[in-house]
């Protein structure tokens, strides 16, 4: 995120941070009712056409896998395609829906390479059809302190990346996103440097926890939620679940990350969620669920882990406030 100072030098979150997001949300929302209304047969009508068609997207065919998935209420299909974070199309919480109709996701390959005996480039449609794919409901934590419950669609990482074989130095796995500043408004604000590259430790991309995503709520997914191919890591923070992927690499070395680049004090390699271990400028201990309205709904507790206990043994032995 960026960071504002004041005139004394101290980091100041963005004010989308500090305000309840229920009172935040809402001003957003009467703004935009504001200048529809004012403005009929203007930009904002195709804006708003844009986001209908979002809602109503293509299809998927996908089975429920209950055991990798909670029973929490789900996110409304509308606060989760128009609250997100993706800085390739601006900086703004409601920017991705705005402006990520310029994505073009067809066609699309994913190249898979590195420490691997099988290379190999893939298109979309191909990748659809590699594995059945599940729903899997389950819960989103940003580092900035929301939280959704989403029913994903996809399957387990691992199924790809057992196609390319890895060898025996493959120990990290490098994520690459889309970087067009032809697509991408966003890539002119030099928030990052782009592209954006996330990874994990081979075996974190191996649990079958780790969804290799190619839609939500039934459908493919919306540009503005990483089509077409994202990644779902759900024990971390968000920001390690890359978007608009393009390349896979299997390395022998912990891979460079964008935030973590940018700004290693405040975004780890590791970014697992931790209600003891705190953001710099702000407490993980507790978030806030998206949707959950009034201005003095209470907060939860964060989970550790997020709530996927299943995860746990990947990190025997390991000091999880050393290791962020």
């Amino acid at each position: 995120m960026l960071i504002k100072r004041n005139p004394n030098g101290i980091d100041l979150p963005f004010s989308s941070e500090i305000t309840p997001q229920s009172v935040y949300q809402g001003r957003r929302q009467f703004i935009a009712r504001m200048a529809a209304t004012a403005a009929v047969g203007s930009g904002i009508w195709e804006m708003a056409n844009r986001e209908a068609l979002a809602q109503d997207g293509p299809k998927l065919a996908a089975r429920r896998n209950a055991a990798l998935s909670t029973d929490e209420k789900l996110t409304s299909f509308k606060d989760a395609s128009n609250y997100n974070n993706y800085y390739e199309f601006g900086l703004d919480k409601g920017d991705p829906a705005e402006n990520a109709h310029t994505l073009r996701t067809r066609p699309w390959t994913l190249r898979i390479e590195g420490e691997v005996k099988k290379p190999m480039t893939i298109d979309i449609d191909t990748l659809l059809k590699l594995a059945p794919l599940e729903e899997r409901i389950y819960r989103l934590r940003c580092v900035e302190g929301w939280s959704m419950v989403i029913p994903w669609l996809g399957y387990s990482l691992s199924h790809l990346i057992r196609q390319v074989e890895p060898t025996g130095n493959a120990k990290f796995v490098e994520f690459t996103s889309l970087a067009d500043s032809k697509q991408m408004p966003g890539l002119r604000s030099g928030v990052l440097d782009w592209p954006y590259v996330e990874g994990l430790r081979l075996d974190e991309a191996m649990h079958p926890l780790t969804l290799l995503t190619l839609g939500m709520y039934g459908q493919v997914l919306p540009n503005q939620n990483g089509a077409p191919v994202r990644l779902i890591v759900p024990w971390k923070y968000g920001f390690k679940s890359a978007k608009s992927i393009v390349r896979i690499r299997l390395v022998s070395r912990q891979p460079r990350t964008a935030w973590n680049d940018s700004a290693p004090r405040e975004y780890g390699f590791y970014s697992n969620v931790n209600p003891n271990v705190d953001h710099p400028r702000w407490s993980q201990a507790s978030e806030r669920r998206i949707g959950e309205t009034g201005l003095f709904q209470p907060k939860r507790k964060t989970l550790m882990f997020n709530g996927y206990d299943q995860v746990a043994s990947l990190y025997t032995g390991m000091d999880l406030k050393r290791f962020y």
